[in-house]
């Protein structure tokens, strides 16, 4: 499977060796979040999509399609975000001689964060909702108030944090040899998010996300970290490497409390 990234790769990058292939560096990785934000300001949606997909054939058969989107919305009071993340795999199953769903994901979350008199201050809104088919739920959620703050801004660096309580709910799938109590649980959470931006140089981007649901309740606490690279490819495409963690303290039964993913993918900006 590395082989066949790193064949994808050299020929995404081959038509602008003979060039600079920063020469036309799109606004993703060359302006700054806050930058992207101006420059958008009072548009119905602007954003970023995510997409990959990968198909192996040979000593190994399998499919997976990953699909992520970002779009935000600036008003004069108001900046919303929506997120969307899907992952699906399929592998063939050498005993059966079937392909297998391995990976079935989609997690999609909204934020809206009202502007206050202090600049990059804000009170948020968070919300999102989860279905994985083999974390052993029908589905997960949670919703969030809080404040939101710049903690940090440097020539090269800023930093921005979210906190504030909120709700979390799950629901076992209806298969599950649970009790109804257990099926369907509701508890308080505290919520802690960090966004850290670094400019590596003019045309290429570090990122750093990392959010934290930690339970009041007694209930399953969340972690979910990812670090990308953003660089341009060509014209108003970009190539983000990136590492997603996800840790559960209390997944359901027989699953392990931690998953990660490595992924190569191509980002389009509009």
């Amino acid at each position: 499977m590395r082989k066949f990234l790193f064949l994808i790769f050299l020929m995404v990058c081959r038509p602008s060796w003979a060039v600079d292939p920063f020469e036309d560096f799109h606004e993703y990785g060359q302006l700054s979040d806050e930058e992207i934000h101006d420059l958008h300001k009072g548009e119905m949606l602007y954003g970023d999509t995510e997409f990959g997909f990968i198909l192996s054939k040979g000593n190994t058969n399998s499919t997976s399609f990953k699909l992520k989107g970002n779009l935000y919305q600036d008003f004069e009071s108001w900046r919303n975000q929506f997120k969307i993340d899907s992952l699906y795999k399929r592998d063939h199953n050498d005993d059966t001689g079937k392909s297998d769903v391995t990976a079935n994901r989609v997690f999609i979350s909204a934020q809206g964060n009202y502007k206050v008199g202090v600049k990059n201050s804000s009170f948020f809104i968070y919300g999102d909702y989860e279905e994985d088919k083999f974390s052993g739920l029908a589905f997960k959620s949670t919703v969030a108030t809080g404040y939101g703050a710049r903690v940090y801004q440097g020539v090269k660096n800023k930093v921005d944090i979210d906190i504030g309580p909120g709700l979390y709910r799950s629901v076992a799938e209806e298969q599950s040899d649970v009790s109804e109590d257990d099926k369907n649980k509701v508890g308080y959470l505290v919520r802690f998010a960090m966004q850290w931006e670094r400019l590596v140089s003019e045309r290429t981007r570090f990122n750093q996300d990392v959010s934290i649901e930690q339970s009041l309740s007694g209930l399953n606490s969340r972690l979910k970290s990812e670090t990308a690279l953003i660089s341009q490819v060509i014209g108003g495409v970009s190539l983000k490497f990136a590492y997603m963690y996800r840790y559960n303290s209390k997944p359901e039964e027989n699953k392990l409390k931690f998953d990660s993913e490595l992924s190569a993918t191509l980002v389009y900006s509009f």
